[in-house]
């Protein structure tokens, strides 16, 4: 190091010694020394500390209310309980079977489910599935059937044969082990099938009261379509 900085070093000190605290060249005060004499707004003393108490609290983390959370599941549960109700008044309905004139397509106990939309988009088609609203006489809460004629057809059952318009009908869902040459029910004479009517027979034809008893069955007394069977697990399969 040279000798000329320590005198510069030495006259820049002694310059800044001579400067007047008022005068803007004179060094800034270290942050946190203290400064003889107060503040001219009356506040503290400058270079004062502040007590805890006078510095301001840090905000709490907010806290999810356990009223709110609460309420939100109610309605998240009436939403779904809601949906739920709408969807088996006007959609979907599950039924059990009770009896055995469906036999063995459908057995007692199965339960299926039915679509109550579909007669609404569509008329009964031969061969659907059906569940019937409880008819007077019928001696059963829900009957489950098929459909075999349709409005304007002329239906007859006679010699274990079903005929619609004089025509005989293959039936492939019957189980010729429980319909029979000598076990089939009862005969049916000619019938027209009204206009908004469907006629609808067992397939186990010997031990169904079906529309040979209970005549044709109107659209307003059909529930829905039972499409698929759900239970027992081994019975699973679409109708």
């Amino acid at each position: 190091m040279s000798d000329d900085e320590p005198r510069r070093s030495t006259q820049i000190d002694a310059l800044m010694n001579d400067l007047s605290p008022d005068d803007p060249g004179h060094p800034l005060e270290e942050p946190g020394s203290p400064v003889a004499g107060g503040s001219g707004d009356g506040g503290p003393a400058a270079g004062t500390a502040l007590s805890d108490d006078d510095t301001a609290p840090a905000p709490a983390p907010r806290r999810k209310k356990r009223g709110n959370a609460f309420t939100e599941w109610v309605i998240v549960i009436c939403v779904a309980v809601g949906a739920a109700l709408l969807v088996r008044a006007f959609v979907l309905q599950q039924f059990a079977v009770s009896g055995y004139s469906m036999i063995n397509t459908l057995h007692d106990g199965d339960r299926v489910l039915v679509n109550k939309l579909s007669y609404r988009l569509h008329d009964p088609r031969r061969g659907d599935v059906v569940v019937l609203k409880t008819i007077e006489g019928a001696g059963e809460r829900d009957l489950i059937k098929r459909v075999v004629g349709l409005p304007g057809e002329t239906v007859e059952y006679r010699s274990c044969m079903l005929y619609i318009d004089g025509r005989e009908l293959v039936e492939p869902y019957l189980d010729l082990t429980v319909v029979t040459p000598t076990n089939c029910g009862n005969a049916q004479p000619a019938l027209e099938v009204p206009d908004g009517s469907v006629f609808v027979m067992g397939d186990n034809r010997p031990g169904s009261k079906d529309s040979r008893v209970l005549g044709p069955i109107t659209y307003s007394n059909l529930i829905g379509r039972a499409f698929v069977v759900i239970w027992p697990a081994r019975d699973w399969r679409w109708l």
